[in-house]
């Protein structure tokens, strides 16, 4: 077994029907089995954010600049700033982006399910205007 260097992933702009706003992600690492590893990159702009979604095995969030939130559905809304680091659970569902006024970049870290055919991420709803804190 060696190491393995992988090439500078390309950005790309987040889809519209799963963020709003101006999202770009590069998507590092897609793991080699045996790791069901996901590693990406995600720059939000001001006021940019995820749709409501879940993830099959849960996922941590590493922020690495910036301002923004998170939030489960129906939980507390936490600010999230450089440094921050924190763990949504499998199948719970959430939302997290920047805030209104400031950029927020973020390390985004998820395993795919084991089982075939489970999706690793499930999208929902996009937020209401009374959801994202202005």
């Amino acid at each position: 077994m060696s190491t393995t260097k992988f090439p500078v992933a390309p950005t790309f702009r987040g889809p519209a029907e799963w963020f709003d706003g101006d999202v770009y992600v590069n998507a590092h690492y897609t793991g080699v089995a045996p790791s069901r590893a996901r590693l990406n990159l995600v720059r939000f702009m001001p006021g940019a954010h995820t749709a409501w979604h879940r993830h099959a095995v849960g996922q941590v969030l590493h922020v690495t600049d910036g301002l923004g939130w998170v939030q489960s559905r129906g939980g507390e809304l936490i600010e999230l700033r450089p440094g921050d680091t924190v763990f949504t659970p499998a199948g719970e569902w959430h939302w997290h982006g920047a805030s209104a006024q400031n950029a927020m970049c973020h390390l985004a870290l998820w395993e795919a399910p084991l089982e075939e055919g489970v999706p690793e991420t499930e999208w929902g709803a996009k937020l209401t205007d009374d959801e994202y804190p202005a």
